[in-house]
């Protein structure tokens, strides 16, 4: 019996033999409902061992990307086997659904690249690392001249968001940086009274402890607890504003978004990152001076005039001295990184992570390059 034009008809197939191989006949409605029992049907036929293969589709009634799927994959099937085959009769819109679906398998089909080798990875991992540090030496461009704008028109300047993060940076941030760098002294006073102790020169602990903690220690150790704070902080805040939209929002009203976000946390973070190695230096010391009292016998007068012969203005100006050059690094990077989230909260902890790292990888090696000019000009 001829099969029905009904498109509700359900798929049918029957293999016929021919003078020169045989015909598959193809009949019904080619979709997903009754795809399950069709492919059955086709796994059971029987089919010859030579001759042409002919496939009859003209009474196929509808065809959805399942149906044509499996008649891609049939087709291609006893074309593996060395079978030729044959479709006739596919009417003109099913046949754009299968050569799509033909397309699409041939792509799924491509061979997988191999695993990319570490020559490619070393040039890969460089060329993005380019890419970001020249998109943060335009983001700190872009700073420069607002900053300029700002400075030209103090009305500009929104003191009220600088006065906060003052106090967020600042003024929080002392009990974590005073226990710290307490503790640094305690430390650097313990391991120098033992060595010192050896040569009846413990009174030069406070040479140590003093010019350690001026030059290196206090400024090195304020800016990386700041960056953990604050500069993660600021990663977290703004990419958190960028993935909600309201980065978008502000510039819908007509506000400038790093003069909101970006001016005030880096002004903030110049005034109060110096305060903090001031606080660190005194903590320091005092550390140093309980465990030089403890350890060697050394008093806090003796300690404190002993102090007075060793540090130099210079000395003290050159950690102070390097403090807004590490706010500026940790501000700009945090507010960056922030920027550069986007799609979702995984990617605003990526960047604020990446924020951290390259905070305090700068800053080191920032400090790194001030002892070297420091040296060379005999400061």
């Amino acid at each position: 019996m001829a099969p029905t034009r009904n498109s509700d008809s359900p798929a049918a197939v029957e293999l016929a033999p021919r003078a020169a191989g045989a015909e598959l006949r193809c009949a019904g409605a080619w979709v997903l409902r009754g795809i399950a029992g069709l492919e059955q049907r086709l796994e059971a036929l029987e089919w010859p061992g030579a001759g042409e293969l002919v496939i009859d589709a003209s009474a196929v009634t509808a065809m959805d990307t399942s149906g044509a799927w499996l008649l891609h994959r049939t087709m291609r099937a006893l074309q593996g086997r060395g079978r030729a085959v044959q479709l006739r009769g596919l009417r003109p819109g099913f046949d754009a659904v299968l050569q799509l679906v033909a397309e699409r398998a041939g792509i799924a089909r491509a061979a997988a690249p191999g695993a990319p080798g570490m020559l490619y990875r070393i040039g890969h991992a460089s060329w993005r690392g380019l890419l970001s540090a020249l998109g943060l030496v335009g983001f700190l461009g872009e700073a420069a001249v607002l900053l300029a704008r700002s400075l030209a028109d103090p009305r500009r300047i929104r003191w009220r968001a600088i006065l906060h993060n003052l106090q967020s940076a600042g003024y929080a941030a002392l009990p974590i940086t005073g226990l710290l760098s307490f503790l640094m002294g305690v430390v650097i006073a313990y391991q120098g009274a033992e060595q010192l102790a050896r040569f009846g020169a413990n009174i030069y602990i406070a040479d140590l402890v003093g010019l350690s903690m001026a030059r290196e220690l206090s400024p090195l150790l304020a800016a990386i607890i700041v960056a953990g704070r604050s500069g993660s902080a600021y990663a977290a805040q703004i990419g958190t504003m960028k993935v909600t939209e309201e980065i978008d929002a502000l510039r819908t009203i007509g506000v400038v978004p790093m003069e909101l976000l970006v001016l005030p946390k880096m002004l903030a973070l110049v005034v109060a990152l110096p305060l903090l190695t001031v606080y660190t230096d005194v903590m320091g010391v005092l550390g140093g001076m309980v465990m030089a009292s403890a350890q060697v016998g050394v008093t806090f007068s003796a300690f404190l005039d002993r102090l007075g012969h060793a540090m130099t203005l210079s000395s003290y100006l050159t950690g102070i001295g390097k403090a807004p050059v590490f706010a500026l690094i940790i501000a700009l990077v945090g507010c960056y990184q922030g920027f550069q989230a986007t799609g979702s909260a995984d990617s605003v902890g990526r960047h604020t992570t990446v924020s951290v790292v390259q905070s305090i990888f700068l800053v080191i090696v920032t400090d790194a390059l001030f002892s070297i000019a420091f040296s060379r000009f005999q400061i």
